[in-house]
């Protein structure tokens, strides 16, 4: 079933962007395997996926030996400063940084690792008290502070867009997350790329492609339903 479901999604990926004039190229498809058990990674694995995106740090810990090397993978939900010791070595990109503090140790934890961390700054577009991120006005300040530390490549923004029925709901977000990206593009900030828009999971991730998503992290469209035991 996870073989089928990754082929459709990724059907549904490459039709989105023939819709909005993209090559399927640009858009990566992250399989969001958080709370899932290692033989539903490999069937994943199996039918093609190579990025694959864990909420916790212990997961990462624990998938990343025992799961073929060549996978990449993305911290994508929220990271405790005392937990990025763990990680940055092993993953691609973070996805999740939402303060100068976290940056910091990142930074720090990747010069003791001898490594360079790619990071995304995530926003709260639709600013719900729930979520983690920055408003979209505090956004500019924090990309020009964190751009100055080593160690750290600030290479674009994430969002993480309400839960909707319809996904139509959810464009203003990620057209309004995509127009802040090109004006810090516009300002030139030193070690500051915004190639990478990380928006749009099963819900909406064909919404988020039309408005420029680069990565789309799909966990229920692939996985079916998560244990939310574990």
């Amino acid at each position: 079933m996870i073989k089928e479901n990754y082929s459709k999604i990724l059907e549904n990926v490459k039709n989105a962007c023939i819709r909005s004039g993209r090559s399927p190229e640009e858009v990566t498809l992250i399989a969001v395997s958080k709370t899932k058990p290692v033989p539903m990674l490999e069937e994943a694995y199996s039918a093609g996926a190579r990025d694959f995106g864990e909420n916790k740090v212990q997961e990462i810990r624990d998938k990343f030996p025992v799961l073929p090397d060549d996978i990449k993978w993305h911290m994508i939900g929220h990271l405790q400063t005392n937990k990025v010791k763990y990680i940055v070595d092993k993953v691609c990109l973070i996805h999740s940084v939402d303060s100068y503090h976290l940056a910091e140790e990142i930074s720090r934890q990747a010069e003791k690792k001898g490594v360079n961390a790619d990071i995304l700054i995530e926003v709260n577009m639709a600013e719900e008290e729930s979520k983690f991120g920055l408003y979209k006005d505090e956004v500019t300040d924090l990309v020009r502070e964190v751009a100055k530390l080593p160690h750290i490549n600030i290479k674009g923004l994430m969002t993480i867009a309400p839960y909707v029925t319809n996904p139509e709901d959810n464009r203003k977000y990620f057209r309004a997350i995509r127009d802040l990206s090109i004006d810090i593009a516009k300002e030139n900030i030193d070690n500051v790329s915004m190639s990478v828009l990380s928006m749009g999971m099963t819900g909406d991730y064909e919404v988020a492609i039309e408005e420029g998503a680069t990565f789309v992290r799909v966990g229920t469209g692939i996985f079916g339903e998560r244990n939310y035991t574990v």
